[in-house]
């Protein structure tokens, strides 16, 4: 296989996957390491991808979702800092419903602190997360899997959310605007977001703070239509005044790098 049929391959494979993992790349091209950056760095340079970390992705502003792989290694002190504050909001004995996304998982991860929840999600790494916490009632919407962000989608996850009633959703966003609201990239994954938030009493979209100033393709919410905002310390007091008392910003831990 020549270099552009290699990397024609690539590119395939990234508008297939959005993402593509470069040592995967390199063992199932037969080709080494540092031959799949350089195809990457082509791409890149090309205006065809994008580098991430261990891999690739669509250049940003595609249409393709990005994959669980890329989300949860972005920005996750921030994500861990939202979802410790989203969990202090969750009482015992109460029911959530946790959206699809990375954000929404550390959420899951910081609730293995209480005790007699019900956990109600559309997200199969979610579910298989909480299905190992003990004394936690397990509930995963059906529907059609969008295969590389492992979320449930379509009218019988939409039709599984209208027979429960929740104490608290939490909800992931692509992008969030003042005016335009809370957006997504997916347009198949919004009846389902807005059945979470007619599901729940109390909605909170969890986002860190770079995704605030932007919109995706597709309106979820307006503004006034969920109860609260949880991003992180990063957006600037002016930038977080625009949405009225909605934002909360959680403090992020940084960790401190040792020297010899």
């Amino acid at each position: 296989m020549s270099a552009k049929e290699r990397r024609d391959e690539i590119l395939q494979r990234i508008h297939a996957d959005g993402y593509v993992e470069a040592k995967v790349l390199s063992r199932e091209l037969g080709v080494d390491a540092s031959t799949i950056r350089r195809d990457l760095d082509s791409l890149v340079r090309s205006g065809k991808a994008e580098r991430t970390h261990g891999g690739a992705r669509p250049i940003t502003g595609a249409s393709s979702e990005i994959p669980y792989a890329v989300k949860e290694t972005e920005r996750r002190q921030e994500k861990v800092a939202i979802a410790h504050r989203a969990a202090q909001q969750v009482l015992d004995g109460q029911t959530v419903i946790l959206d699809s996304g990375s954000t929404t998982y550390q959420v899951a991860v910081e609730l293995r602190h209480r005790s007699d929840l019900t956990i109600i999600t559309n997200d199969l790494r979610i579910g298989k997360y909480v299905a190992t916490i003990p004394a936690v009632r397990l509930l995963v919407t059906g529907g059609e899997l969008l295969g590389s962000v492992f979320t449930l989608v379509g009218e019988r996850a939409v039709d599984f959310l209208s027979d429960y009633s929740a104490d608290w959703a939490f909800l992931g966003a692509d992008a969030i605007d003042p005016t335009a609201g809370i957006t997504n990239t997916n347009t198949l994954e919004v009846p389902l977001k807005r059945a979470i938030i007619s599901a729940a009493t109390r909605t909170a979209v969890v986002a860190d703070s770079s995704k605030f100033g932007h919109r995706a393709l597709a309106k979820v919410a307006a503004i006034d239509e969920v109860d609260t905002i949880l991003t992180d310390s990063g957006l600037e007091t002016d930038q977080a005044e625009l949405y009225g008392d909605k934002v909360v910003r959680a403090s992020v831990a940084r960790r401190q790098h040792q020297t010899s």
